[in-house]
């Protein structure tokens, strides 16, 4: 649980398998369309040997996951970092109203305590 009683879905073990799972299927498909895009390639360049085609497939395999996972691990960071950012705004906005609501009720405690002693002083 988060402060203010609400949890986060990352904090449930359930969600987090499920997302593990869904990022280990998302890794699998990101594999097999750089596998296909790699034998597309390939297969428009019929002078490669069978042994160059398999050493492009994979080379080009691996700079593709290693740029995919460069991409993923930007946006992860950026992410974190507008959090950072949403939550320190957030905070000083609760702080700045915090005190507009102490303020106002300091006044209200004021003009009540003002009317009753006018009041007090009118009655006699």
């Amino acid at each position: 649980m988060r402060r203010g009683g609400h949890e986060a879905p990352y904090d449930d073990p359930r969600h987090a398998l499920a997302a593990e799972a869904e990022g280990y299927l998302l890794a699998h498909v990101h594999r097999d369309q750089a596998r296909r895009e790699a034998e597309e390639l390939c297969a428009r360049m019929p002078w490669l040997t069978i042994t160059q085609a398999e050493e492009l497939t994979g080379y080009y395999v691996r700079r593709r996951l290693d740029v995919t996972r460069q991409l993923l691990r930007g946006t992860v960071r950026r992410a974190e970092e507008l959090r950072q950012e949403y939550e320190s705004r957030y905070a000083a906005l609760r702080h700045a109203l915090l005190r507009r609501h102490a303020a106002c009720a300091c006044a209200l405690l004021a003009c009540a305590g003002t009317v009753s002693a006018l009041a007090v002083l009118f009655s006699r």
